[in-house]
C-alpha cells in the first residue's frame, strides 16, 4: 500500500488532487481511498487531504501518519509547519517550488525529494495557479503509484471537455519537468 499525504491550502485543490488519485487507482483496478482533514477553515487556509493506494483491499479508516509521500502543492507551508511528520525514512517529499530539488533536500533534510514548478505551468497552461493536477505529475514521475495515462479519464471527466485537456497538459508537462533528489 502506498499513502500519500496532501498538504496545501483551501482553495487550491488538494483535495480534489486526492480524489483524482483515488479514482484513477481504482479505474486501473487497485484498490483507494481519499479524504480530507479540514474543518471550518476558509480559502487560503492550511488544509491536508489522504490517498491510499494498495493491490488489496484497503481495511483502515483513518489519517495518514506515517505517510510514504507527501505532495506540497504550496511551498510556504514548507517553512509554517512539518509537513513530514511521520515521514517513513526513505519517503519521498514532492514540492511545488521554483527552488531545485536538491536545494531544497539540503535546506529541509527530506530523504527524497522531487520538485516542480507547477505555479508556472499552471498559469501557462490554465491560466490560474491551482496547481492541483500539476504536481500529480510530478507525484508520478517519482513514485511508481499510476501511469500518467491512469489519470486521463478522471481528469477528462471531473473538469470536462473544455478544462479537462488543458489540465491533462499540465500534468503531463509537470511529469516531463520534476527534478529529482
Amino acid at each position: 500500500m502506498i499513502e500519500t499525504r496532501i498538504h496545501g491550502r483551501g482553495g487550491q485543490g488538494g483535495v480534489t488532487s486526492a480524489e483524482l488519485l483515488a479514482r484513477g487507482a481504482i479505474e486501473k483496478g487497485k484498490f483507494a481511498q481519499a479524504f480530507p482533514s479540514f474543518g471550518p477553515e476558509r480559502r487560503g487556509a492550511p488544509v491536508q487531504a489522504f490517498v491510499r493506494v494498495s493491490d488489496e483491499r484497503i481495511k483502515l479508516r483513518e489519517k495518514i501518519y506515517e505517510p510514504d509521500i507527501v505532495l506540497v502543492l504550496d511551498p510556504s507551508l514548507l517553512d509554517i509547519g512539518n509537513v513530514a511528520e511521520g515521514l517513513k525514512s526513505d519517503g519521498l517529499v514532492v514540492v511545488n517550488s521554483s527552488e531545485s530539488a536538491q536545494a531544497i533536500k539540503d535546506k529541509y533534510g527530506f530523504p527524497k525529494v522531487a520538485q516542480v514548478d507547477a505555479t508556472k505551468i499552471a498559469l501557462d497552461e490554465l491560466g490560474v495557479p491551482i496547481t492541483n493536477t500539476t504536481m500529480l505529475g510530478a507525484l508520478l514521475k517519482a513514485a511508481n503509484v499510476l501511469e500518467v495515462e491512469d489519470l486521463q479519464g478522471a481528469i477528462e471527466e471531473r473538469f470536462g471537455p473544455k478544462l479537462g485537456p488543458k489540465n491533462f497538459a499540465a500534468l503531463q508537462r509537470a511529469y516531463k519537468e520534476t527534478e529529482i533528489a
